[in-house]
């Protein structure tokens, strides 16, 4: 008998047994479709949703994190049975497995600080065992998604720390940010997590936000790219999800950075059009254009209507006009809120009953209103075929990613894959590329190790060196001392070091209460660093902010706004007598917020604006001050002389601006200022085409060279004017930008597109149209110095 005959009677023998099985058996004798990895996923969820029971479906939205006292021991080890007896019908998210214990419930929304939170290996052995029982020991085996916290880098013990957002947007280097948030994806997954709730993409109008640290500025274009180079490092380009990438989720939709009076979660009174043509754009593009997993709306109300509860934000704009397919996942509480908060309604089951109407598909960070979701179901306000969408979206993106083959981490290799070699050494280029320099007055810097003579450092944080907001414990952060200690021991220079001012009595950023240091203790502070000042031959000064003066302001006794944008405590007490000693002076600032830096633009003989640069702070410090790297970036918002000018956002309209009869309108230093150790020349932007039809394309060149002696990064800058409109549009609108680096006499010509899309607003209608008429095409190094060329758009 042929093989093949054997092959065909024995499968014929198999079918013949199947068929007389009882029909339940036979169902189980085949693995069901949903289990079955080759099957198409819409059919998995598809098979899947059907054997769900109601229960089982309501807990996929649901989320757990003060409430992880229910499935663990006192010593915070995962236990089963506890598991299995509190969410007997599985969980669809774990919030932070790296955090050793949940809050109360009730808690506040940004606290990660002051707990034991877990190293690799531990959180990597956490997930395993959580991830295990869900697939062994739950009646369909639905793996969890667990989410972390990664806004410039994984938030997790010993993970790399890179530069705070907006230091990672002065680099304007989407290929940087791509990288860095690779790293970070790759070390999340390493220990089992596979949900980042980052990027932050809110367009940041107003500077006493304590949260402008972690947007990507003022400029829409600007956080686009950004937060596309983010979304691509964490997600990758493909649909299914890499065994290193994690789902994104963007946040926060919207209007968040503009609130009123700068304070946090304050409503967002803007227009229909600014929400479209400046806060919309970010969230557009990257759902377009991208694998987003997640957006997270705002905690803010617009025109009466919390986020949360918005269905015409959530549901019409998002999944209606930009066909967003992924999940909306619920801020912090921002459920509850709508009832702490808001006063829009009286129970957590009228918040999750407006929540999950408006488009809210999981509430986080604990089951609050969604508790109420079978009682919304049985009295036929919310239908089952609504729940089942939303499930369906969990599900898929379940599938897309994997966990139902193999959720697990491992363990053995978590540790390895923290803050590996690469890691560190990309944590140190960005920080060097998202170094600004304000100022250098007769070429004062890079410093000269041979004729810099004893140098003296001064600033607090030149030895606690702040790093930002949702921030855990790096392995190593390196101060800017010891940066200029390795500095002077390996070039042969004298180092001193006096504290000079200090700012609080921590830089917890979790802790409620901030002690701000006495003025007394200042004066002394700074008394003795004039005097170590009188025999030091050069100075530099660490001031500006850490993570108490400027952070989230998430609840009424934990705030971090601000009425003022000067710094804070006696620093410019301790500028000003240095200033007065006449000796060569830079100072470097390590901030969180633009400041009005008035006194230093006037008197330091440079002025560096590092912004939190990350683990790699010190060296990246020391790198710039002696010429290793040469500062190219660029600042992403405008820096005001006054809290009084605000707002000062460059791309304002034609009315604004008028003047003041006691001060200047214009900024300190403008939108994409940025200067370098070398010189450069950009030519007038040239057209190939200086008349179009209305939809039609474009290409500007444009000229850029190198003038100095030293090889040097410029970021040529395009930026569009609509001449005359049927509505008012802002004077200027960045619309290109790139990075080059080139040597010394080098000429380099950039080609940039000009597309419909950077042509058309919203009319009067709020159709997006392009109008025929002029346009003007700017170039240039920043906002400012910009040369010019004439487009037509013709009908």
């Amino acid at each position: 008998m042929s093989s093949k005959r054997r092959q065909f009677l024995s499968s014929v023998s198999g079918l013949a047994g199947l068929a007389v099985l009882p029909a339940p058996m036979a169902l189980a004798a085949a693995a069901p479709v949903y289990k079955t990895p080759s099957a198409p996923v819409a059919a998995r969820v598809k098979d899947l949703l059907a054997r769900m029971t109601l229960e089982e479906k309501i807990a996929q939205m649901q989320c757990i994190w003060g409430q992880k006292g229910k499935i663990e021991d006192v010593d915070g080890n995962f236990v089963p049975a506890k598991a299995t007896q509190a969410y007997p019908h599985g969980m669809g998210m774990l919030a932070r497995p790296s955090d050793r214990q949940g809050k109360a419930e009730g808690s506040v929304a940004g606290d990660t600080g002051e707990r034991p939170n877990r190293g690799a290996a531990a959180t990597a052995t956490y997930v395993n065992a959580v991830q295990k029982w869900a697939l062994e020991q739950t009646r369909l085996g639905i793996p969890l998604f667990m989410h972390e916290e990664a806004l410039h880098g994984y938030a997790a013990r010993d993970a790399t720390s890179f530069p705070q957002a907006i230091a990672l947007a002065s680099t304007f280097d989407p290929a940087l940010v791509r990288r860095v948030f690779g790293v970070a994806a790759r070390e999340m997954r390493a220990r089992g997590a596979n949900f980042a709730l980052a990027p932050v993409v809110d367009v940041a109008r107003d500077p006493r936000w304590g949260r402008i640290e972690e947007t990507y500025g003022e400029d829409p274009h600007v956080c686009a790219e950004i937060g596309k180079a983010a979304v691509l490092g964490f997600a990758g380009e493909d649909k299914r999800l890499a065994r290193d990438k994690v789902y994104v989720t963007l946040k926060h939709m919207t209007g968040h950075g503009q609130p009123e009076s700068g304070t946090n979660i304050g409503p967002a009174e803007v227009s229909e059009r600014t929400l479209r043509e400046e806060f919309f754009p970010p969230f557009e593009r990257l759902v377009r254009e991208t694998n987003v997993g997640a957006i997270m709306p705002s905690y803010n109300e617009i025109g009466g209507v919390p986020s949360h509860a918005s269905h015409w934000l959530l549901t019409k704009v998002a999944r209606g006009e930009w066909g967003f397919k992924g999940l909306m996942v619920s801020d912090y509480f921002g459920v509850k809120e709508l009832v702490t908060r808001h006063k829009l309604v009286d129970s957590d089951k009228e918040a999750g009953y407006r929540a999950v109407k408006a488009g809210v598909d999981i509430e986080t960070p604990d089951p609050g209103g969604y508790t109420t979701l079978g009682e919304l179901v049985k009295e036929k306000r919310v239908s089952v075929a609504e729940i089942d969408a939303v499930v369906a979206r969990v599900l898929e993106l379940k599938f897309q990613a994997g966990l139902f083959e193999n959720p697990y981490a491992d363990v053995a290799s978590a540790d390895k894959l923290t803050a590996a070699p690469d890691a560190v050494a990309l944590a140190r280029e960005a920080a060097q590329r998202a170094v600004v320099l304000l100022k250098n007055d007769k070429g004062l810097l890079p410093l000269n190790p041979k004729k810099v003579g004893k140098l003296l450092l001064l600033g607090t944080h030149a030895k606690d060196t702040p790093i930002g907001g949702y921030s855990d414990v790096p392995r190593h952060v390196v101060s800017v001392y010891e940066g200029l200690k390795a500095e002077s021991e390996a070039q042969g220079f004298e180092l001193a070091y006096a504290e000079g001012v200090r700012l609080t009595a921590s830089r917890s950023w979790g802790a409620d209460k901030i002690e701000f240091t006495p003025p007394e203790v200042n004066a002394k502070l700074i008394a003795e660093a004039v005097e170590a000042a009188k025999s030091a031959d050069t100075i530099v000064m660490v001031l500006g902010d850490n993570e108490q003066t400027s952070r989230e302001a998430w609840a009424d006794q934990h705030l971090g706004d601000r009425v003022g944008l000067d710094m804070l405590g006696q620093q410019n007490d301790l500028a000003k007598a240095i200033f007065d000693l006449g000796k060569p002076t830079v100072v470097f600032l390590l901030n969180g917020r633009p400041l009005s830096v008035n006194l230093l633009a006037e008197r330091a003989h440079a002025l560096v604006e590092g912004w939190y640069l990350g683990q790699e702070t010190g060296h990246a410090a020391a790198d710039i001050l002696f010429g290793r790297a040469n500062p190219g970036g660029k600042l992403p918002v405008s820096i005001a002389r006054h809290v009084g000018q605000l707002p000062i956002f460059y791309n304002h309209k034609p009315s604004a601006r008028r003047g003041y009869i006691d001060g200047s309108t214009k900024p300190l230093y403008p939108f994409g200022f940025g200067l370098s150790y070398t010189s450069f020349a950009i030519s007038a932007p040239r057209l190939a085409r200086a008349s179009i039809r209305a939809g039609e394309s474009t290409r500007v060149e444009v000229d850029v060279s190198n003038t100095g002696a030293l090889a040097g990064d410029e970021v040529v800058q395009i930026y569009i004017r609509d001449d005359v409109s049927s509505v008012t549009r802002p004077v200027l609108e960045l619309k290109a930008f790139r990075r080059v680096t080139l040597a010394p006499g080098e000429k380099r010509t950039l080609g940039f597109d000009i597309k419909p899309s950077d042509l058309w607003f919203f009319n009067t209608d709020m159709k997006r149209v392009v109008e025929p008429g002029s346009f003007t095409i700017h170039a240039g190094p920043d906002s400012v110095n910009l040369k010019s060329a004439k487009l037509m758009v013709t009908a």
